[in-house]
């Protein structure tokens, strides 16, 4: 197969980490063509989708003790080439957000492939519907009680109700701006001020789950399947429990309760063409939706011993075969 990954720069990419490293890696062990392009280097010329792409060749980590160890360098480049997206098997969405202009104009170009050529993981069109905060919310049996406003005062009686509620920006990700607000709070009033920029912008309010303590479960679906997951426990003195806030992982189980969830979620995702997805999960609930680049298989590969890399690309085969 000839895939093509839409990421960010190759050079500013952990190999040890990122899970979009991972993926290509697993393309490269199994015998397929891999190019890379960032999202400004893809154009539309004769209602095709085209990019400037580069062929590469990843040099897989090694696992040891300690952890991942990446060998230097990590990846070979070729020149780069402007190729018609239509002549690839697949092409992987995977830049990091946040989803802003220019990478909605980027969702707009993919639109313009032929997905009766070539398969699109993420489909543009669910990524740019599926705001990783707002999704969550058609789910209402899996999900914490909450709301989406910037009515400071419907805000405030919102907190004053449940206590203590994490207040999230819909357009961030690993964790920027998460607040937690308590009613007693004296800057509560500045807090959702400057968050919805003085009541322009909405926000999303969740009642706060004490089971946040004992983690914040990142589970990864494939074409709507659990295939792996991992527990993210936050740092001394933080309550958030992203990695990019210096949380740290631990192994895990998916428990029955997120099975169901999984199982509430997989049709949707299925019509929405979202193959790629991680879940966030505290204590039983659902808190978010992530479709534009989910991260997570390089530590649940480790604890799990598995090669989630490799699951995907095979998926990716079968589907492409059958999708031809």
């Amino acid at each position: 197969m000839k895939l093509a990954f839409i990421i960010d720069p190759i050079q500013n990419l952990d190999p040890c980490h990122d899970t979009s490293v991972a993926i290509m890696e697993a393309a490269c062990v199994l015998g397929h063509e891999v190019w890379i392009t960032q999202a400004w280097e893809l154009s539309v010329v004769d209602s095709a989708a085209w990019a400037d792409l580069q062929r590469v060749e990843i040099i897989p980590v090694e696992l040891q003790e300690q952890g991942y160890k990446a060998p230097n360098p990590w990846y070979k480049l070729s020149d780069k080439t402007n190729i018609c997206l239509n002549t690839m098997d697949a092409v992987f969405m995977r830049t990091d957000p946040p989803v802003n202009v220019a990478y909605l104009y980027a969702t707009y170009i993919l639109d313009y492939i032929d997905q009766s050529k070539t398969l699109v993981v993420n489909s543009p069109k669910g990524i740019r519907d599926a705001n990783e905060k707002m999704y969550a919310l058609q789910f209402t049996e899996a999900i914490p009680e909450t709301i989406v406003s910037a009515d400071k005062h419907l805000i405030r009686k919102f907190v004053e109700d449940k206590g203590a509620a994490v207040l999230k920006p819909l357009g961030n990700k690993a964790g920027e701006g998460i607040l937690f607000l308590d009613k007693s709070d004296r800057n509560f009033n500045s807090i959702v001020e400057l968050s919805t920029l003085q009541g322009r912008v909405p926000v999303m309010l969740q009642t706060f789950l004490p089971e946040a303590k004992l983690g914040d479960k990142r589970i990864i679906l494939l074409d709507g399947e659990p295939v792996g997951a991992l527990n993210r426990l936050s740092a001394p003195g933080e309550f958030r429990n992203n990695m990019a806030a210096g949380g740290t992982v631990a192994q895990t189980e998916i428990t029955s309760r997120e099975r169901e969830i999984c199982t509430q979620l997989a049709k949707t995702l299925q019509k929405d063409g979202l193959i790629f997805v991680g879940i966030d999960v505290i204590g039983g609930y659902l808190t978010e939706v992530n479709v534009t680049s989910p991260t997570g298989i390089r530590e649940i590969d480790r604890f799990s011993n598995t090669n989630l890399g490799q699951k995907v690309i095979q998926w990716v085969e079968r589907a492409t075969k059958n999708h031809k």
